[in-house]
């Protein structure tokens, strides 16, 4: 069929799917029905495959669908059919397929704003302003090579305890640690707790904050001597990462939000269970990624470097800029004989450290925040296939914006640095004659509500995802260990029933610690969402109908667990019918979850709990 034929078709529904055909302007309509007749007829009543269309038209799906009614019907009707008829139809049916399943994944890939379907009065013009511009942006085609995928897990681990134990008979280096003021030692033994407070070590540390924490790191996880590393020059590079840090004397974009992102980066890796999935390299990179992803940040956004044509921006051609110069920067510094803390490495492993720390640094650019997520969701319906360089990707960044899943205190005051920032840059637009970017004007900004937005559309997102991925990832892992065991496998982050934990069962209760790191996040959203509403005078209206109906003697308590972590929250049930149709409209293609799934709706007495 040639092309003129093929633009004939106009929009037809195919079941659920919706298939969009061009209109030929120089073809009437009666022509076109004509065509479809007998394209219709052809495909229900023979068997030939020559004049059925190409398999990337849009006709070809539909009158696949047709032929292969038609094989069935003759089947079922005991018609013989020859053998070459009927394996040329299924070759066409498996190119249509195939063709389909590409243009879908492109779709699926491309960079839609996420953004389009959160409803108008859902947050204040600016914050969605704010939200756009900051976390969306046109994806380029470019193709990165291959990247570990999560494959043979548990052989992997194997492999790594062989290394580590050679290593440790094999190299001179001991583990010596900087001397460590006894406050700051006191501090850094909570170090893999999530409520754990940088500004305390900060202040302990008289501003080294930065410098103790990422010694601590590296020292935990034995890497000082597994990958060969002078000790004098790790100082010396921590020492110097802290003076670019802190060049532009910025209130949230310092070595303090370093070490914090760090700690958070290490913390989700330990509590979950991913760290054991890691090999020394990757967790290296993991770690020095964190410490330096905002190096020499100039407190200002990528935007207004692209606005104003900075020589950063002109350098980096208007692509992650700051990103492109945190990781430029730290390289080289990590060039310089008495900070090289990458001579150890042999080539092979400097070059999967190097490409590593590039992927995940530059995955912190805000731009690219929606098309992460969707890479990711789309990526764990097959697990083993995830690409290492994304899980970790997801982890720093989820990090990089998660101090609103901190408690109250360390949020907010992470809050007002930022946005003393933000009207840093904006009093700095207004004297350049530029209009201000969203939430940096220090006379209209809603900062209470920028916050709100921030976290339902932004933060909560990321950790729905981040803790599906975890569970994925880690179930796996665990069931390999286990079938080796001959234990019965359990999900790091399974939820066992507090009421069935007397009972007897095959099933083991996880470590607490494992299931604290989930609840903590999601405590701290829910109650740093609260806190802001209240300081807006926002009444929680959802919370206060399913309160009303949970009061509700007729109210039959259904307790359900999410996919995610496997916490458990009660569903009162009848639901008053606003409720329900607000759980219904509030599902968003952003966070792709209702408020069916929103902490908002576990009930006082299962929060208490958790």
């Amino acid at each position: 069929m040639d092309q003129v034929q093929q633009r004939r078709f106009c929009i037809r529904n195919i079941g659920e799917v919706t298939v969009l055909k061009r209109n030929d302007p120089f073809i009437d309509k009666s022509s076109s029905s004509e065509l479809d007749l007998e394209l219709n007829s052809y495909a229900s009543r023979r068997l030939e495959v020559d004049k059925l269309p190409s398999v990337d038209t849009l006709a070809a799906p539909k009158l696949c669908s047709t032929r292969l009614q038609h094989v069935i019907e003759l089947l079922n009707h005991g018609v013989i059919i020859d053998k070459d008829d009927l394996i040329n139809n299924l070759k066409y049916s498996i190119s249509v397929l195939d063709t389909l399943y590409i243009e879908e994944t492109k779709r699926l890939f491309d960079d839609d704003d996420a953004l389009n379907e959160v409803e108008p009065d859902a947050v204040p013009t600016e914050v969605r302003d704010w939200l756009a511009q900051t976390f969306t942006r046109s994806q380029n085609g470019t193709r990165r090579g291959e990247r570990p995928k999560f494959r043979s897990v548990a052989q992997a681990v194997c492999a790594g305890l062989v290394v580590d134990r050679l290593y440790r008979r094999m190299s001179s280096f001991s583990e010596t640690s900087m001397q460590q003021p006894q406050a700051v030692a006191k501090i850094l033994k909570d170090v893999h707790q999530w409520s754990f407070n940088i500004f305390e070590l900060d202040e302990a540390s008289s501003g080294n904050s930065l410098r103790y924490l990422g010694f601590e790191l590296m020292k935990n996880q034995g890497l000082v001597s597994k990958l060969r590393i002078n000790p004098a020059h790790i100082d010396n590079f921590l020492l110097a990462l802290q003076a670019g840090y802190n060049r532009y004397g910025n209130p949230y974009h310092n070595m303090v939000h370093g070490a914090d992102v760090a700690q958070t980066t290490h913390c989700l890796l330990q509590s979950s269970g991913l760290n054991k999935t890691l090999t020394d390299i990757e967790t290296f990179a993991t770690i020095i990624a964190a410490l330096i992803h905002d190096y020499e940040h100039t407190g200002t956004t990528n935007n207004f470097h692209i606005m104003t044509s900075t020589p950063l921006a002109m350098l980096y051609n208007d692509k992650a800029v700051l990103e492109n110069h945190h990781l430029s920067a730290a390289f080289e510094l990590m060039r310089q004989e008495d900070k090289n803390i990458l001579i150890g490495l042999k080539t092979e492993e400097f070059r999967e450290f190097r490409g590593l720390v590039i992927d995940m640094v530059l995955a912190t650019d805000m731009s690219g925040h929606f098309q992460q997520l969707k890479n990711m969701k789309s990526m764990l319906g097959c697990v083993e296939n995830i690409e290492k360089s994304k899980v970790l990707s997801l982890i720093l960044h989820t990090a990089d914006i998660g101090h609103p899943s901190k408690p109250w205190a360390v949020h907010k005051r992470w809050t007002d640095n930022l946005i003393e920032e933000f009207f840093k840059q904006g009093d700095r637009e207004k004297d350049l004659g530029l209009v201000c970017s969203p939430l940096c004007d220090r006379q209209t900004t809603l900062v209470e509500k920028s916050q709100i937005g921030f976290i339902d559309f932004i933060v909560e997102p990321s950790f729905n995802v981040l803790g599906d991925m975890m569970e994925k990832i880690v179930s796996v892992f665990h069931m390999k260990e286990t079938s080796e065991s001959g234990n019965h496998p359990v999900t790091i982050l399974e939820d066992v029933d507090q009421e069935s934990s007397d009972s007897s069962t095959d099933v083991s209760t996880p470590p607490i610690k494992e299931l604290d790191l989930v609840s903590q996040w999601k405590k701290h959203l829910n109650e740093n969402r609260l806190k802001w509403k209240e300081l807006a005078g926002i009444e929680d209206e959802t919370e206060k109908e399913v309160e009303k109906d949970a009061e509700n003697p007729k109210s039959k308590v259904i307790t359900r667990s999410t996919s995610t972590t496997g916490l458990r929250y009660e569903e009162p049930r009848p639901m008053n019918i606003t409720v329900a149709n607000r759980v219904l409209c509030k599902q968003t293609s952003t966070t792709g979850i209702g408020l069916m799934d929103s902490p908002l709706l576990f009930t006082r007495e299962r929060s208490s709990q958790i």
